[in-house]
């Protein structure tokens, strides 16, 4: 490639000149090429040991001029060809016009303005300005698209010296790390190890140390385990390749590929050596984290953060943190876990002042809301900075009236008094807290339903006076008055000031009169709910009415949902819950409805109008509680394997009796999608979800390792999974909420006691108590980084239950084994996979929809196949091949999708490898026939048919084929006409009752074949047998068979006599080696030497 010129003085150390002229001088590395002895063997070690840009150009060009001893390099090469192709165009287009130059430092001039003129033209649509990488990572990543034969596509996101360890020796060399590969590249004494893993086979990524690989990386694969040691800084790079491995992942969970965020802000002046997708990636992750810690929705972007100190009223401090902006929240989070976190939504904003600075408070800025709260913080660092960004978010807030945007120099944005008359868009967005609800929005938009304004418990409970519950009723009756002065203290509402007092109120329990506002506030829901107005009544529009499969799973389970609570013993209830689950079914096709969202379902509607439980399930479903509900439950699966993970570090004594009996498995995911609410009495379960929309995940995992600690002894003495069931089963069921004022619900499960001893009760309190006395270690970002070892865990093993499926559900006759079968279904995911790496703009090449059955899953376009077809087929045909290819696939492609599956695939491979003589003969008849053979095709061979007399059983034969398409297309239609009816799938279930009936197809029921058909069968039959050891008695044989009459019997039986061209199509071929081939391919990196190169182009 083309180098801006730099100076070079001493021009020939390390470097050998292989072509000169007057101008300019060829040289290439010593340890390059051929020869080289002890001298190369010591420049190629230092190459990779010192530095990483050395190897990308063992070729250079040299700009001199003859009376200086100053160099200039203007290009480099990784090969001969390429730097002779620059070598060949300065001699053609500069040696002419240099010669007529009399001064040389006018030659240099021209030269240098010629090459940056070439390099400005190249790069110029390359990269949009702002976003280029540097040069030297530009020279990195050339390198190992080179070394390893990477696509143009194929991303370098960053590269690290470090030690790969074969055996017991360490290899010194580069760790590249792209968006789908981790590649290594040593060179050591004349020794290379070359490696290429894909991140989406990677099956376990783990820092550790011991005392052989001492602070190292372990990288497994299902065939392989990988140590990378000694980097300069292992965290990051540890870091980095769990965001690589973790797209990975959420590539094969639901087939989304990675794609560069172009609303996360960049920085003004990017680091050196950090490509753009680094510094994305950087910027992904504090946005997740920011979101995260603070509740928001998925699309917020972080724009900054900055150190800060916030004044806290409550206990008059000035606490030390850090304050987030992002552009429709101002957040802060003090240094010190539980002292303060803060939420101010943009939208709740008034005035943003800059007050007069002092030693005692220094730079502060003053923030006022709609509810009358202002907010202190101060030690801002650039805070005149700070306060224009605000006041560019603010301008592009909606719903502001006019006058808010600018105001004098102290105050930076003054925006009308809270008094003045807000606009009319505002009024949806006016309250700060659910504390008024949303009840006339709701009714203009939505049905007139009494859940449209309230939560199910209000209409179904009885109006039963505090002071006629006694006890219970003064508790109740003090936790209120607790909140209300929590909320006159800390505020009420988005903004609160959330402190570790906020937690011990949640502990103590949510009255039930505040329960629907603070799991709105505490979850982010509202926030979703405000900004999104009129959006739920009009999804409940569209989803009336509309037939899914998630629909049926709905209406089936709709009476099971807490079926003992009154509110869902009438046509009221029933009919709320339906509309929520159907309308968020209609909002998330992908999720769509899964078993147990039920009943977490109607408990959000008794305490929250439909609107506010509909958004209480967005933020479970998509937010705190991530790939929960989907078809797979891998979230819970996840969150399971972290369980198994703390019983071992917490409970050893119980963890390996736990494994044997074989109950984690059986207990957790109950216990996690329901959130205890199935297998607990609905008073206490509502204590914990309580805890849940405050703590998140952290304490459904505390309290289910209190649950199992409390039951040790009696867990221990059991023999069987039955009767460790059983202990839990009544434990759970007896788990009482004393201070309840609502009338006891009776809990379904029925009550597993074992004798005659009545079962001891066992206080909700006590129990989250003991889990925070005895659990509290737990931390959400440890609970993250177990997420993510286990998710590799998880998502591996339903790959490999996958493969399991699809290659059982491959006929037993196809002729490979189980061990070609999953050979060729990993060739075949992979070709696919490919698709989506390097951002495939083929038409046909769709995303995997994970929800489809694992045979339909993966599935390839005519592109894709003819690469596999190329590289596995025992019938070669040289540049024959492609055709050969498309006329199998549309021959495979039975539903016209232009789209195969692997069943369809394999088929096709069996026919040519392990069919009969006439099974194979007939194939390569068919591929010769309408539809494998296209219209196009079939007139190509015209020119040859004046050889042959004519035939009118083509004209028959296209006859019969319009026929055959007009009804399918008659069916086709029809299928789509009762798409949405149940019938379509007693329909599909004829349909592969259908497949299922062997019918044997004799050559007789072949149709006729017409002469451009012929034509083109020969034409196939002579490019397959070149290069055949047989191939002019190959030849000699066709030569008879095509001589004979058109008819299809004579065709084939003339073949069969012919015993040259028998012994040919009953040669064994091994498929296992082009498969191990063809995944060589896959992982494509070159290991040729320049000793291979230079002989070739000797």
């Amino acid at each position: 490639m083309w180098l801006g010129p730099e100076e070079v003085l001493v021009a020939n150390a390390l470097w050998v000149t292989e072509r000169a002229n007057p101008f300019f001088v060829l040289q290439r590395r010593r340890g390059h090429g051929k020869g080289g002895g002890l001298t190369g063997l010591l420049v190629g070690t230092l190459d990779v040991v010192l530095d990483s840009s050395a190897r990308v150009a063992p070729y250079r060009i040299l700009h001199q001029t003859q009376d200086s001893q100053v160099y200039w390099t203007v290009a480099c090469g990784s090969s001969r060809k390429e730097i002779t192709k620059h070598w060949e165009w300065l001699e053609n287009n500069l040696l002419q016009t240099l010669s007529i130059f009399d001064n040389e430092e006018d030659i240099t001039t021209f030269v240098k303005g010629k090459i940056h003129g070439i390099i400005a033209e190249e790069n110029k649509n390359l990269q949009p300005q702002g976003d280029e990488d540097p040069g030297k990572f530009k020279e990195a990543e050339l390198k190992m698209r080179k070394q390893f034969g990477m696509p143009e596509g194929e991303k370098l996101v960053n590269y690290y010296s470090c030690s790969y360890w074969k055996g017991r020796v360490p290899r010194q060399g580069w760790l590249y790390l792209t968006v789908n590969h981790l590649c290594f590249y040593s060179f050591l004494l004349g020794k290379e190890v070359s490696l290429v893993v894909q991140w989406v086979d990677v099956t376990r990524l783990e820092k550790n140390a011991t005392l052989l690989f001492p602070e190292s990386i372990r990288v497994d694969t299902r065939d392989q385990e990988l140590f990378f040691s000694m980097f300069l800084n292992i965290s990051e790079t540890f870091k980095l390749m769990e965001q690589l491995a973790n797209l990975a992942m959420r590539q094969l969970l639901d087939s989304e590929g990675f794609l560069e965020d172009k609303a996360l802000p960049r920085p003004p002046r990017p680091h050196r050596n950090i490509s753009a997708l680094k510094r994305d990636l950087d910027a992904r992750a504090k946005n997740e984290c920011y979101c995260a810690t603070f509740r928001l929705p998925g699309d917020e972007r972080l724009d900054g953060h900055t150190g800060c100190t916030l004044w806290t009223p409550f206990n008059k401090l000035h606490i030390p943190g850090q304050m987030f902006i992002s552009s429709n929240y101002i957040c802060f989070a003090s240094k010190e876990e539980d002292a303060c976190h803060l939420i101010i939504p943009l939208r709740e904003v008034t005035i943003v002042e800059k007050a007069d600075s002092s030693s005692v408070l220094p730079s502060p800025l003053s923030i006022s809301t709609k509810s009358k709260m202002t907010f202190l913080f101060a030690n801002l660092k650039d805070r005149d900075f700070l306060v224009q960004r605000i006041s560019d978010f603010l301008q592009k807030m909606p719903s502001k009236t006019p006058g808010n945007s600018r105001a004098g120099r102290k105050a930076s944005i003054v925006d009308s008094a809270p008094e003045s008359s807000p606009a009319p868009q505002e009024v949806s967005e006016q309250p700060a807290s659910p504390t008024s609800p949303l009840g006339g929005l709701q009714r203009s938009h939505a049905q007139e339903a009494p859940t449209a304004s309230q939560g199910l418990l209000k209409l179904f409970q009885r109006n039963t006076p505090m002071e006629d519950l006694g006890a219970k009723g003064a508790k109740e009756k003090m936790k209120e008055e607790s909140w209300h002065i929590h909320f006159f203290e800390y505020g009420r509402g988005m903004c609160m000031y959330r402190t570790a007092r906020t937690r011990e109120l949640v502990l103590k329990g949510i009255p039930e009169s505040l329960r629907g506002e603070l799991w709105l506030l505490f979850s982010g829901a509202w926030n979703e709910m405000v900004t999104h107005p009129g959006y739920y009544a009009e999804l409940v529009e569209k989803s009336t009415g509309k037939y899914s499969l998630a629909t049926e799973e709905i209406e089936r389970d709709l009476h099971r949902s807490m079926p003992e609570h009154p509110a869902f013993q009438n046509e009221l209830g029933i009919a709320a819950l339906r509309r929520v689950l159907t309308a968020y079914a209609f909002r998330n096709p992908t999720i769509g409805y899964c078993q147990a969202m039920n009943i977490v379902t109607s408990v959000l509607l008794l305490y929250g109008s439909e609107e506010e439980a509909f958004w209480l399930l967005v933020a479970l479903c998509e937010r705190m509680l991530p790939d929960y509900y989907n078809t797979r439950v891998v979230g819970a699966l996840v969150d399971q394997g972290i369980f198994e993970e703390l019983t071992r570090d917490f409970l050893p004594q119980l963890s390996e009796k736990m494994q044997d009996l074989g109950v984690i498995p059986s207990i957790s995911l109950s216990w996690f999608l329901t959130l205890f609410l199935s297998v607990m009495p609905f008073e206490s379960a509502a204590v914990i979800v309580d805890c849940f929309f405050y703590e998140g995940i952290k304490v459904i995992l505390q309290v289910a390792l209190a649950i199992l600690d409390a039951n040790m002894e009696q867990l221990l003495g059991c023999n069987d999974e039955g009767e460790a069931m059983t202990v839990l089963g009544r434990y759970l069921d007896n788990v009482v909420n004393k201070q309840s004022v609502s009338p006891p619900i009776p809990h379904l499960h029925a009550l597993l006691t074992s004798g005659d001893d009545p079962p001891e009760e066992v206080d909700i309190f006590d129990l989250l108590k003991m889990s925070y006395e005895k659990f509290s270690s737990l931390r959400a970002e440890d609970i993250e980084q177990m997420r993510f070892k286990q998710r590799l865990k998880v998502i591996q093993s339903l790959e490999d239950t996958a493969k399991r499926s699809v290659v059982r559900a491959i006929p037993g006759d196809v002729g490979f084994s189980i061990e070609e079968l999953e050979d060729l279904y990993m060739v075949f995911k992979a070709k696919q996979l490919a698709s989506q790496y390097w951002g495939s703009s083929r038409p046909a090449a769709v995303r995997r929809d994970p929800s489809l059955p694992y045979l339909e899953q993966y599935r390839i376009d005519t592109n894709q196949f003819q690469e596999l077809f190329a590289s596995l087929t025992p019938w070669a045909c040289g540049s024959h091949t492609p055709v050969l290819a498309g006329r199998m696939f549309r021959l495979l492609d039975e539903n016209k999708d232009s789209l195969i599956n692997f069943k369809e695939f394999v088929t096709g491979m069996s026919r040519m490898y392990h069919g009969d003589l006439t099974e194979k003969l007939k194939v390569l008849y068919k591929l010769h026939l309408p539809p494998a053979l296209s219209p196009e095709e079939a007139e190509s061979a015209l020119e040859a048919t004046h050889y042959f007399t004519e035939n009118s059983s083509s004209e028959e034969a296209l006859q019969q084929e319009e026929q055959e398409g007009a009804g399918n297309d008659i069916q086709e239609k029809r299928r789509e006409e009762k798409g949405t009816s149940p019938p379509e799938y007693r329909h599909y279930l004829r349909m592969w009752a259908k497949e299922k009936e062997v019918q044997k197809e004799t050559i007789k029921d072949l149709p006729k074949m017409n002469q451009e058909q012929f034509i083109e069968l020969c034409k196939t039959l002579y490019n397959m047998f070149s290069e055949d050891p047989m191939e002019q008695d190959l030849y000699h044989a066709i030569a008879t068979v095509a001589s004979l009459l058109l008819r299809i019997g004579e065709i084939l039986a003339s073949i069969l006599t012919e015993s040259v061209l028998v012994n040919f199509f009953e040669k064994r071929v091994d498929i296992g080696l082009k498969i191990k081939d063809q995944r060589k391919v896959e992982r494509q990196f070159s290991t040729s030497s320049d000793h291979e190169q230079s002989a070739v182009l000797g």
